[in-house]
């Protein structure tokens, strides 16, 4: 348990910063009239920080091995790109709890599949019933949130 406990309180630290970060985003978005704008500042002011933060770390140089990975490894930013902007952009029609739920329910329907298949060298985990349940109480939550 304590192996765990601060793997995931980051985690939880993380999804509620997501949750912060999604209707920021979302008035920037309103602020400047455009979503893909927001976006692109956002992701802009993400780089500047991560740049900050490999420079004085000493991972700069890791930069240079970009060209040696498989090309199709980089849509990760296409991915999280439109991850930005869709929570932005659905935010003012859903909600932030109906927004921020109907994206938790997708990544957990994607990553329920990927721990069974195990991809890019992950470990596989079986589909128990009560792995099933949590995504279906997720799924609920997603319905009555919008009740």
């Amino acid at each position: 348990m304590t192996q765990t406990f601060f793997p995931l309180a980051i985690i939880i630290l993380a999804g509620s910063m997501a949750a912060l970060q999604a209707p920021m985003n979302a008035a920037l978005g309103a602020g400047l009239g455009s979503g893909t704008a927001a976006a692109t500042i956002s992701f802009g002011v993400g780089f500047a920080v991560l740049l900050a933060v490999i420079t004085f770390s000493g991972e700069l140089p890791h930069l240079s091995r970009a060209g040696d990975v498989s090309g199709w490894l980089l849509l990760g930013g296409f991915l999280g790109a439109f991850y930005v902007w869709a929570i932005l952009w659905s935010i003012p029609v859903l909600g932030v709890v109906t927004a921020v739920s109907g994206m938790i329910l997708g990544q957990l329907i994607v990553a329920l599949v990927m721990d069974a298949v195990g991809p890019f060298g992950l470990p596989m985990h079986a589909i128990t019933p009560q792995r099933l349940m949590a995504v279906a109480m997720v799924a609920v939550g997603l319905v009555l949130s919008k009740v």
